[in-house]
């Protein structure tokens, strides 16, 4: 891949993000490694949501949250993706947003339960970070966030929101949509106020293996492109 073209595939991932009602305002922010480089990334800017990054306004950063290249102002989150950058060399994407059910699940106290083939994904793998509300601001705060994400794609900030990493720009933004839909599914779940049994661990873990396909997130991706674009 091209560093063109990992720009446009952040652009892409931020007008599904804004479609997929990851948008909160212009809170959240994507973020992809410059093709064949650790030490550097591509980041959408501050003050602009994510259905309006370009090719033209998209950030380059490094591990330390200095722009090195780009004439906007970058995110005081950036330390999200610098952090994870750092702990997780295998990762290639990181985002981070505020979907409402995901947070809604994250103030209950309640772990993401495998009872739909969303959350089958993050089954025995989605760990909370409680240790603020606040946005994460500084180094310390974003190894806090990276800590609690740990060798896991996602990690739910309790009254906060998400953190995804994945090793494409598609399966970070898959994933986050994924993670949503299954938090959306448990809620309305939990407000019935009745639980199914749920299937046996096995199962789960085999139903967990076949949704992390990599090839299958490139699939999904371009898939709601192509919807979206219709």
């Amino acid at each position: 891949m091209t560093p063109h073209e990992a720009k446009q595939r952040l652009v892409d991932a931020g007008r599904l993000l804004e479609a997929h009602g990851q948008a909160d305002f212009t809170n959240g922010h994507v973020s992809v490694r410059v093709p064949g480089r650790q030490d550097i990334f591509f980041m959408k800017p501050h003050s602009i949501g994510f259905g309006e990054i370009t090719l033209d306004n998209i950030l380059t950063v490094d591990l330390d949250g200095t722009v090195v290249e780009g004439a906007g102002r970058r995110h005081s989150e950036v330390f999200i993706h610098t952090e994870i950058y750092r702990a997780r060399p295998d990762l290639l994407s990181v985002m981070h947003s505020h979907p409402p059910h995901a947070v809604a699940l994250s103030c209950t106290g309640e772990t993401l339960a495998p009872i739909s083939q969303p959350a089958a994904i993050f089954f025995e793998a989605l760990p909370l970070y409680d240790g603020e509300i606040d946005l994460i601001r500084t180094p310390e705060m974003g190894r806090g966030v990276a800590a609690a994400l740990g060798p896991h794609r996602a990690v739910l900030m309790r009254n906060h929101g998400i953190a995804v990493g994945g090793v494409s720009v598609e399966e970070t933004t898959v994933t986050a949509l994924m993670l949503e839909q299954a938090a959306m599914i448990q809620m309305l779940a939990m407000s019935s106020g009745r639980a199914a049994p749920m299937f046996a661990p096995e199962k789960v873990r085999a139903l967990q293996k076949n949704l992390s396909r990599p090839d299958q997130h490139v699939v999904n991706f371009n898939y709601l492109l192509r919807n979206l674009r219709a």
